[in-house]
């Protein structure tokens, strides 16, 4: 049984509302001003309260400004016959949970949204439970990893990172290769100096060796002065090398040589330089096939795996898919200032249900742009078609044909453009150009 706090100056619509919550199994305490509430909340704690906008003695949102500042966690309903915009826009600034109009269009109108936020609150106490009772174990910031497979590799991380030793991080695209790089460096020795990071794929061979090494001034055209490469400014700390298995062969041989003996020359130059870094570097190739294939070095690539992580695809983490969602719409709903709006249990289990091609990058995408567009509830016709249809697939083996859909869909919505379809997507346009090849899908 909860304890339920319901102000509202109404009595018949005091008597109905207790009624209804009362056969919900509620104990109700009930008031008729801002002085009775405010006096009942300093008598006792209340699970939930239910507070009418305009009250007798002043104005309701002044029980929910107490509520905020004194019971942070207790949801407040603002329920009014007066409903507008701005009061409702002004209730969700101040931290309401969610906004009823009155007369109630039903009795399961009240019934569904005191339950959904019961349900809130409890699962958000059990979540706070567990972290104080895993204040002990290993973490990364707000990494949110209670999957059996995430607690392998955080588990992996807690031992590698007091190390020297070189790390390759594995994984699909958006599976946060560079969170957990981040992570190693943070639990290193040598987490006060510079964390450095560099997308090998994101720059032409010539440019990404002067990124890595540096050049000399005159080295080629355009070297006006001196540069100072990445592996320099990584100097005693960390360098994070994303997307590895894009170099080519001539840097990797001299990449090897930097792994090997920590020296090397500027482009350009002659002096060899010593550098004492540590290199975490990151793939979502296959880097074994890339060996067998001739397009990458053996040596090198023993020399990179000395210590693999592997991060699973989100498919695989069935229990952190809804704990990142909730943890994406609550950062987009202080970015934009606003009540963070709310999952149904409809829509948890299509989120679940979902393939996610694009991986967490994907589910953070697609919150925020939620977060935007939604105000208290988040329902099943606010996902996009493919989130959606995800839910009725009852076998795994249907997942491709939905991350097919889901390609296809966002190619035909910007009319062939594959970066602006893995933009929204949220995945790269490499690991698109994959997928389309793999299923055979031409939009040339």
């Amino acid at each position: 049984m909860e304890h339920l706090l319901l102000v509202d100056d109404d009595p018949g619509f005091r008597k109905l509302s207790e009624t209804i919550l009362a056969g919900e199994g509620h104990h109700v305490t009930s008031a008729a001003s801002v002085k009775d509430a405010l006096a009942a909340a300093a008598r006792r704690e209340f699970s939930l309260v239910l507070c009418d906008l305009r009250l007798p003695d002043g104005d309701g949102l002044d029980v929910l400004r107490w509520f905020r500042a004194n019971e942070p966690a207790t949801p407040v309903i603002m329920i009014t016959g007066f409903a507008t915009v701005n009061n409702a826009v002004e209730a969700m600034k101040l931290g309401a949970a969610d906004y009823l109009g009155k007369p109630l269009s039903s009795p399961d109108q009240l019934r569904l949204l005191v339950r959904r936020l019961l349900a809130a609150r409890q699962a958000d106490a059990e979540r706070e439970v567990l972290r104080e009772e895993q204040s002990d174990r290993f973490s990364c910031g707000d990494l949110i990893a209670e999957a059996p497979r995430m607690r392998r590799v955080l588990d992996l991380v807690s031992r590698v990172a007091p190390t020297n030793a070189t790390v390759l991080v594995l994984g699909e695209s958006g599976t946060g290769k560079e969170i957990i790089a981040r992570c190693i460096h943070a639990h290193s020795q040598r987490s006060k100096n510079v964390f450095v990071a560099v997308n090998c794929a994101a720059l032409s061979p010539t440019l990404i060796e002067s990124e890595l090494f540096g050049h000399e001034k005159g080295a080629f055209t355009g070297a006006t002065g001196q540069h100072i490469g990445r592996f320099e400014r990584a100097h005693h700390g960390t360098l994070f090398l994303d997307e590895i298995g894009e170099l080519d062969a001539n840097l990797q041989a001299k990449l090897l040589r930097v792994l090997q003996g920590r020296t090397f020359e500027r482009v350009g130059g002659n002096r060899e330089i010593t550098v004492d870094v540590r290199v975490i570097a990151a793939t979502n190739r296959d880097l074994q096939q890339a060996v067998a294939a001739g397009r990458f070095r053996e040596d090198l690539y023993y020399r990179l795996n000395l210590f693999p992580v592997e991060l699973p695809p989100l498919r695989d983490r069935g229990q952190d898919i809804v704990a990142l969602a909730r943890f994406f719409l609550a950062r987009a709903g202080r970015s934009l200032h606003k009540q963070a709006p709310h999952l149904t249990p409809e829509v948890e289990q299509h989120l679940m249900a979902y393939n996610w091609p694009g991986n967490v990058r994907e589910l953070e995408n697609l919150m925020e742009r939620l977060a935007i567009l939604s105000d208290g509830n988040i329902d099943l016709y606010d996902l996009p078609r493919t989130a959606a249809a995800a839910g009725a697939a009852a076998h795994p083996a249907s997942m491709k044909d939905l991350e097919r859909s889901a390609i296809e869909q966002a190619l035909a919505a910007h009319h062939g453009n594959r970066t602006h379809a893995a933009r929204q997507l949220g995945i790269s346009l490499r690991t698109l150009q994959y997928r389309l090849k793999e299923y055979g899908i031409h939009n040339e």
